[in-house]
């Protein structure tokens, strides 16, 4: 399996924006939770600081996909760029806001500008699938950055917690702020890896999200998010019921465990079934495994291996729902179409925090645990639905590629190469690598 992953990073500049684009990443998921215990530390209002950051999240899931359309008519460095810029200076004016405890109604303005952060998931496996286009190694690329989310997802709300309670309220917001900065520079800087502009006609015309494909691939990650979010909050109940809240980390550390170890074994491995039959498999995995969680659960340890187990498909369901929405949609709409997907698994995580927490409020924890058998079910049956919408959308893919790649592996200016060290680079890629 470590070879696999080894190949994958030989390629020139693949480390370099797999870093940057990974410190780019972990202020998506501060900042949300980072807003909230800012403000309830300094205003003592929950409600307030609920709403603001709900008010954030809302907008990067209503701008980001926006941000991405532009990024696939303009390209990265042109658009993600301002697009970051305007992110960090209007966190930064919410943390003086707060500090000058200037009027409410400013604190959500700054929010929703705030939401105009880049979608750095998304970018990175544009440069993955700009890189190995047609190669087995973008497989094991998007199962790699699957994990890379569920990394982020972590490390990102502890991080963010820990500093605005340990230093100051506004420390945490501050730092994923400098974060974004940072990180965004650095990987917009890896101008050889920056995909190019496929098409002039990038990013116009109707959203990608109108796509009856992608809505199903969006649809199967909102319901795989409500089991994320519907785990987050029903742990730290269940964990406080028992008398030991500060197990709840370690049961959310033992969820993550589970999925990303799934995901790496899974992006080592090219199985010989097509993909739609994959998701199927996945998403009725992922319902069967949330069962343990309303049936078997009865103290911490129980909990923490039933939330192991629900987290081993989650990983590979992802990794799937990515390569299908590279197959079915243009490489002119890649960033756009990513974007989507990654914004339903977030929108997911916050209905799912929202259900449980009202579920387990009027029915404990273990009420909590049947949204997530819902959540499981809903995945499953939507891929079910979509199941014949989906293969007759790769086959139709895969019916324009073979004349496309006919033409093109007979030409030496477009065949992929291999280098002395082993790794392949793509026909896009040699030149700018060069």
């Amino acid at each position: 399996m470590a070879n696999s992953y080894v190949r994958l990073f030989s390629a020139p500049g693949a480390v370099g924006f797999s870093i940057a684009g990974f410190l780019a990443r972990i202020p998506l998921s501060m900042t949300g939770i980072g807003i909230i215990t800012m403000l309830s530390r300094v205003h003592g209002d929950f409600a307030l600081a609920g709403a603001v950051s709900a008010t954030f999240t809302l907008a990067v899931a209503l701008i980001s996909p926006q941000v991405s359309r532009l990024v696939d008519r303009h390209g990265q460095a042109r658009v993600a760029m301002p697009a970051a810029a305007t992110s960090v200076i209007s966190i930064g004016a919410l943390l003086l806001c707060v500090r000058a405890d200037a009027p409410v109604w400013t604190n959500f303005v700054f929010a929703v500008l705030a939401g105009c952060m880049p979608n750095m998931g998304a970018l990175v496996r544009a440069r993955w699938q700009a890189l190995y286009p047609t190669s087995s190694r973008l497989h094991t690329a998007f199962s790699f950055e699957s994990v890379v989310d569920e990394l982020s997802f972590v490390i990102g709300p502890a991080l963010s917690v820990a500093l605005s309670t340990m230093l100051f309220p506004e420390a945490g917001p501050l730092t994923a702020a400098v974060l974004l900065a940072a990180g965004t520079v650095c990987f917009l800087a890896q101008r050889a890896t920056e995909p190019p502009l496929t098409s002039s006609t990038g990013g116009t015309g109707r959203s990608v999200i109108g796509s009856p494909a992608v809505l199903i691939l969006v649809g199967t990650l909102v319901a795989g998010g409500v089991i994320v979010g519907t785990v987050d909050v029903v742990s730290v109940a269940f964990a406080e019921a028992q008398g030991d809240a500060s197990s709840a980390g370690l049961v959310l550390s033992v969820y993550a465990v589970g999925s990303a170890l799934a995901g790496l074994w899974f992006g080592a491995r090219t199985l010989p079934i097509p993909a739609p039959r994959l998701l199927i498999t996945g998403t009725v995995g992922t319902a069967l495994t949330t069962l343990p969680l309303l049936l078997w659960v009865d103290g911490i340890p129980s909990l923490a291996a039933a939330v192991f187990f629900a987290g081993v498909f989650f990983a590979p369901t992802m990794i799937v729902v990515m390569g299908l929405v590279e197959r079915i949609v243009p490489a002119s709409r890649l960033t756009e179409a990513m974007t989507w997907a990654i914004t339903g698994l977030n929108i997911g995580v916050a209905l799912g925090a929202a259900s449980a927490g009202r579920v387990v409020d009027a029915h404990g924890p273990s009420g909590g645990f049947a949204v997530a058998v819902v959540a499981g079910t809903t995945a499953a049956a939507t891929a079910l639905v979509g199941y014949r919408l989906l293969t007759s959308a790769t086959r139709a893919s895969e019916d324009e590629d073979p004349a496309t790649l006919s033409a093109e592996e007979t030409s030496p200016e477009f065949s992929s190469r291999e280098t002395p060290d082993g790794h392949e680079v793509s026909p896009a890629s040699q030149d700018r690598v060069r």
